[in-house]
């Protein structure tokens, strides 16, 4: 029987009510590692708290093949967390992790593999195309890498995707990474590890709608620019060396108008120009507040020191 120590290859797929489709992916899937690695594979399903019946889709294709994990959270904690729980319980010397809903291709594994072997430790995805994405979700996605790379150095391509693979010592670094508010992926880049790329077309989900709402999508970005830099802390003094000098230009040009008797015909009174400058000084501690308190959210999660995830069961026949 193989053992962890003769794992080569370790497959970790986050999952969340992917019910309708996991059977056809895993179809997929397994013909691919088979033909990789025979006996020397395993595939760790981690179950985010699905409401469907994907952890007894997942326990019964356990039942055919031992080689199949299944780590179930005891609640939904979000893609990222399951995504670190199935990268900390792989036993592999190298790591693929890919969505569930089919649209990370297969069939382009053994090009990652071919990599890793070529001496990359770290293999990423590049979606070039999706054609269920929107236009706004296009759009928001290629601000997102520009200004994430901009704010925090990291190289980010835009497209990156979960799809890719890491080193086990691409592994143990991560999991010295304790954020809770993380980003699998930016936390993977920032770590500094030389990068290659393999391009792909997105394939149309299985079945069902994208895990992710605009709402959550808007939330990790927020989580990965806070994570991984601190630059926003400085755009209070990026606006207040505006704000300073133009409450100057203000205030001489208040008191040349009132000297000179108004002679543009502004006709604005002292008061006018007061509130004007409270009002937006207002907006700008307002602005100021809301970035520290952002910060100060992220402080108080990770000194409250609660594990990353809750594993409620893991099945594996593997000893």
């Amino acid at each position: 029987m193989t053992t962890k120590s003769d794992i080569v290859l370790s497959v970790v797929v986050p999952v969340y009510n992917e019910s309708a489709g996991l059977l056809a992916f895993h179809g997929a899937l397994l013909p691919v590692v088979e033909q990789a690695y025979p006996q020397a594979y395993e595939i760790i399903y981690c179950d985010d708290g699905s409401r469907d019946n994907s952890v007894a889709l997942i326990k019964g294709l356990q039942k055919h093949n031992p080689r199949v994990s299944l780590l179930k959270l005891s609640r939904n904690f979000g893609k990222e967390i399951a995504t670190t729980a199935g990268i900390d319980h792989a036993t592999g010397q190298m790591i693929i992790t890919l969505d569930a809903d089919g649209q990370h291709p297969v069939e382009l594994i053994p090009q990652f593999i071919a990599r890793w072997q070529a001496g990359s430790r770290v293999v990423i995805g590049v979606r070039t195309a999706n054609q269920q994405e929107g236009f706004v979700k296009r759009l928001g996605s290629k601000l997102f890498y520009r200004l994430v790379t901009r704010l925090t150095g990291i190289k980010l391509v835009t497209g990156s995707t979960d799809f890719r693979l890491i080193d086990r010592s691409v592994q143990r670094e991560f999991m010295r990474l304790t954020e809770r508010n993380r980003i699998t992926r930016g936390l993977i880049d920032w770590l500094g590890y030389e990068r290659s790329y393999i391009e792909f077309v997105a394939n149309p989900r299985l079945a069902g709608e994208a895990g992710y709402s605009f709402r959550k999508l808007f939330k990790l970005a927020i989580d990965s620019m806070v994570s991984l830099s601190i630059s926003p802390l400085y755009i209070t003094a990026y606006i207040g060396a505006v704000i300073l000098p133009a409450a100057v230009l203000i205030g001489v040009g208040m008191l040349v108008n009132l000297l000179l008797r108004d002679p543009i015909h502004l006709r604005a009174t002292g008061s006018a120009y007061v509130m004007v400058l409270l009002l937006f000084l207002i907006g700008v501690l307002l602005v100021s507040q809301g970035i520290i308190g952002l910060y100060l959210s992220h402080i108080h999660t990770e000194t409250q020191n609660r594990p990353l995830y809750i594993i409620d069961q893991e099945h594996t026949s593997r000893q």
